[in-house]
């Protein structure tokens, strides 16, 4: 078996380049709620289950509250995931140039690069995925049953870290079925695997029972509300192909048909496109089936070295080498091109030149009007900026009003930058109706004094007898909807008991 010294170097590789640009740009609005969620630990929260909220607990008493601390879970993360698709390659038989041609098309999938430079639950999925294809690989090979209770835990924790992994084991259950691999339900492993699954997952279970479902009242106003962008089997596909590179499209077709022509592998195959099929039908974002990829990159590469052999090729060989470094060469400047786009390893006045010379847009998860940067990027922007704004309307005020204000936002990024950035100005916590901003209420907010964030004169008038502007919020980074002006309020026509049900966001 061949050595894994190119699959450390490929990760480090990676990691090294996260973290070269670990702190080029500010914090996303994600991260700066995920922290927030970490000052809230609980089984649950309205668009994640708890997972994500540990993670950045544990982050932040291991390296403090910084951008580079918070980030470097996701770095390691992301190195992981090349690390696990060249071992998924390996354990199907992989010499070395296909263990590395694996490898290197995750490390150049704009997805998972993306994935790698910030805290997010994305970038822990594919791992939890591949692990269980990884466990399910073994035992189809004849493997020890027993693996599949290890399969039951990965698959909690896959719950416990975001719910879309129920797509991916319903879908490997029907493969399963579909294929003579179902034998395994006539034994007891797999159940009591199951079993694992389903009490690992179960608080958070309980947490949705006990919240009314709170996650699916979400996502059902969300598929209502018209705030993602439209979907159509073309739109994805084409999402496919600029998430994980166009030129690993090739490797990863190949990769489905090896793997269905395989009976021991046709179970991941048919995973694969019964994932795909479902969320085309369901119309879900287009990066929800980027953590199935690895195993099709794996056995893709597999198929491609086969292909080679078969046709004379020999690494040892003057030819096969040369063959070899070249494969490895487009591979890498093709992922260089598309890198600055997804990871800031340009500054940003260099990035926007870089974009208009290349006139390639990112797609479109959401329907937004969109400024100089990519979304991804735009949410970098302007919350140091907007804080020191609110901070300036709240030093209008008297020492007696600051000591009764609050400071309401209209969505948990805007909440997360003043609950972060606030302390150093001395501003209290921020309230919010947005998410689990909500279920947090008021904090002993009266409404007596409020600073409100990103709302129009004429409404606020309607709840406060005294409405005056305080500032205005701007940056020409961030996302335009992000401009907007400070409002301070004061004698409130209702109590805050009687307002708050009232300010619920769930979108």
């Amino acid at each position: 078996m061949q050595s894994k010294r190119d699959l450390w170097l490929l990760s480090g590789a990676t990691l090294l380049i996260h973290l070269t640009c670990l702190t080029q740009y500010g914090w996303f609005r994600d991260e700066l709620y995920y922290v927030a969620c970490s000052h809230h630990l609980d089984w649950g929260y309205v668009d994640q289950p708890p997972m994500i909220a540990l993670v950045a607990w544990i982050a932040r008493h291991l390296f403090g509250e910084t951008l580079w601390g918070i980030r470097l879970v996701s770095a390691v993360a992301g190195a992981c995931i090349v690390f696990l698709t060249g071992m998924l390659a390996r354990r199907m038989g992989a010499n070395r140039f296909a263990q590395n041609i694996a490898a290197l098309c995750s490390m150049i999938a704009p997805m998972y690069l993306a994935a790698g430079h910030f805290l997010s639950m994305n970038v822990f999925e594919p791992l939890v995925w591949m692990s269980m294809a990884y466990i399910a690989i073994a035992i189809f090979d004849g493997g020890d049953e027993r693996l599949w209770l290890l399969f039951g835990v990965l698959a909690g924790l896959g719950l416990e870290n975001k719910h879309s992994t129920l797509f991916f084991g319903s879908s490997f259950v029907i493969a399963m079925l579909l294929t003579p691999q179902r034998k395994h339900f006539a034994r007891k492993w797999i159940w009591l695997g199951g079993v694992l699954a389903a009490l690992i997952f179960l608080p958070n279970v309980l947490w949705e029972v006990q919240h009314h479902f709170a996650t699916y009242e979400l996502l059902s106003n969300i598929a209502h509300g018209h705030k993602n962008a439209e979907v159509t089997p073309l739109s994805f596909f084409l999402g496919q192909l600029l998430l994980m590179h166009p030129l690993t499209l090739p490797i990863w077709i190949l990769g489905i048909i090896w793997l269905i022509r395989r009976p021991n592998y046709r179970v991941l195959g048919l995973t694969f496109v019964i994932l795909f099929i479902e969320f085309v039908v369901m119309k879900g974002k287009i990066y929800y089936l980027a953590p199935a990829y690895p195993m099709l990159f794996a056995a893709g590469a597999i198929s491609v070295g086969q292909a080679l052999s078969l046709s004379g090729w020999s690494r040892l060989s003057r030819w096969g080498r040369q063959a070899e470094s070249l494969s490895y060469t487009i591979l890498v400047m093709g992922g260089a091109l598309l890198a600055p786009y997804v990871i800031p390893i340009l500054p940003v006045e260099t990035f926007i030149r870089y974009e208009q010379a290349l006139h390639v847009e990112p797609p479109k998860t959401e329907n937004h009007a969109m400024g100089p940067l990519p979304q991804q990027y735009a949410d970098m922007f302007g919350w140091p900026e907007m804080v020191a704004a609110v901070a300036r309307a709240y030093d209008m005020l008297t020492p007696a009003e600051k000591a009764k204000c609050a400071i309401f936002a209209q969505n948990y990024g805007q909440a997360g930058a003043i609950d972060h950035f606030g302390p150093q100005y001395g501003l209290p916590h921020a309230i919010s109706g947005h998410q689990s901003y909500f279920l947090w209420g008021p904090q002993g907010a009266t409404g007596e004094v409020l600073i409100v964030l990103d709302d129009n004169q004429e409404t606020l008038e309607e709840l406060f007898n005294d409405v005056r502007p305080a500032g205005d919020v701007t940056h020409p980074l961030n996302m335009p909807y992000e401009h907007w002006t400070i409002h301070i309020c004061r004698g409130p026509k209702q109590s805050m008991a009687e307002l708050w049900p009232k300010v619920k966001k769930w979108m």
